[in-house]
């Protein structure tokens, strides 16, 4: 199995002089490549490989102005060719948006194959450099010298923070034995997730409990002169805002994902659609607060990781409006109403709860009929319930 082991790394002068030369020259040459790649495909309605784009860089070297590109290493430049082409394929498989152009105000970053790196005894040399990069270790049970990285990745977050990133070939780690547990979530803004059996996690809204310092330093940096090293002061300091509001989100995720996977053999979750949720201006802020993206990949790749099974079902099911007793549907549900009784069997409904319990009925009607539920492809892709005809009819229950 893949990993990576990303540690903070503290530089030295001259290292990080030599790193933002390097990490200069690999924005170049993304956005040199891409402004080619678009120019080809206009004019000549050609695709390009990597032996193409490799071409090209070895021209680009050469051009008059360029020459300064030939002073880093040259593996960084050569990766970025390999991984400009991981993200048309990306594209082109309906996986990811059309690559960008990368800017100088964002994070940086450069990545190094085992020719461009000596790692030995848990000390790192990177080329051109005459000094190890020093990094500190953030795994005690992992020992740094038995660590045998196939490429490392040294970047820098705008806030300032430098880190190096192990990518290694590791065992399978020892499946977990099994629980026996299912579970149907209920994702939602005032509570984070809802379970099937009505277990509650409430949501921290990472973003709510720091707006307004991060207003507070968003307006100081207003306030400075563009240009000026003040702004470029008070621009670091709304960078690190804006890093714990993240890492206090990803922290949050981590370990309820955890906790769910390591708790349920099966869990089933809804094929929620965040980019379209995110258009409602009312909602925006708190729905991109919430990380639903970050938290369904996590029970993904924990899952397949610990031999758990996750089920994605139809985003169009109507969890919430169903009867979870006797599959009576209703005609209208409005997002105010919060608890509902089944006009058909008299049960009163908690909406979430209810909407938990009709989520794990469906991801069980999935397994059944062993559909594929763990599809890495796009929204696009129809599970077995989207498969499946529903001549479901409001006021008629649903056997």
């Amino acid at each position: 199995m893949r990993t990576a082991y990303k540690s903070r790394a503290y530089p030295t002068p001259e290292q990080v002089a030599v790193l933002n030369r390097t990490f200069g020259c690999v924005r170049v040459v993304w956005n040199q490549t891409l402004a080619w790649r678009r120019q080809r495909w206009h004019t000549e309605q050609a695709s390009t490989s990597v032996s193409q784009a490799s071409a090209f860089l070895t021209g680009l070297k050469r051009a008059e102005g360029y020459a300064w590109l030939s002073e880093v290493s040259s593996v960084p430049l050569q990766q970025v060719l390999r991984t400009q082409q991981r993200a048309f394929a990306n594209f082109f498989a309906l996986r990811a948006r059309y690559p960008r152009y990368k800017s100088r105000h964002g994070r940086q970053s450069a990545e190094y194959t085992r020719s461009g790196f000596r790692y030995r005894d848990g000390r790192l040399r990177l080329a051109k450099m005459e000094t190890p990069l020093a990094f500190v270790w953030s795994w005690p049970g992992v020992d740094p010298a038995s660590v045998d990285p196939s490429t490392v990745t040294v970047s820098r977050d705008p806030d300032g923070r430098w880190y190096v990133s192990l990518a290694v070939e590791i065992a399978d780690p020892e499946r977990p034995p099994a629980t026996g547990a299912v579970v149907g979530i209920d994702l939602g803004i005032k509570d984070f997730a809802v379970t099937s059996g009505g277990l509650k996690i409430a949501n921290p809204r990472a973003l709510a409990a720091r707006e307004r310092n991060l207003a507070r330093y968003q307006r100081r940096m207003a306030r400075k002169v563009k240009g000026s090293n003040n702004r470029v002061k008070a621009k670091a300091k709304v960078a690190r805002a804006h890093r714990k509001v993240r890492a206090s989100r990803t922290d949050f995720l981590h370990r309820t994902s955890a906790g769910l996977v390591r708790d349920h053999d099966v869990i089933v979750i809804e094929d929620l659609a965040v980019k379209n949720m995110v258009r409602n201006r009312s909602l925006a802020k708190a729905i991109s607060d919430c990380g639903w993206g970050a938290f369904r990949r996590m029970l993904e790749y924990k899952s397949a990781r610990y031999g758990r099974h996750l089920v994605v079902v139809d985003r169009w099911f109507p969890s919430s409006k169903t009867c979870s007793g006797c599959g009576h549907l209703l005609a209208e549900l409005s997002l105010s109403i919060r608890t509902w009784q089944c006009p058909s069997c008299g049960t009163r409904h908690d909406r979430d709860v209810n909407a938990a319990k009709n989520i794990l009925a469906a991801g069980r009607a999935v397994t059944a009929c062993g559909g594929d539920v763990r599809h890495s492809g796009p929204a696009r892709v129809q599970s077995p319930v989207k498969q499946e005809p529903q001549p479901v009819k409001v006021g008629i229950p649903r056997l």
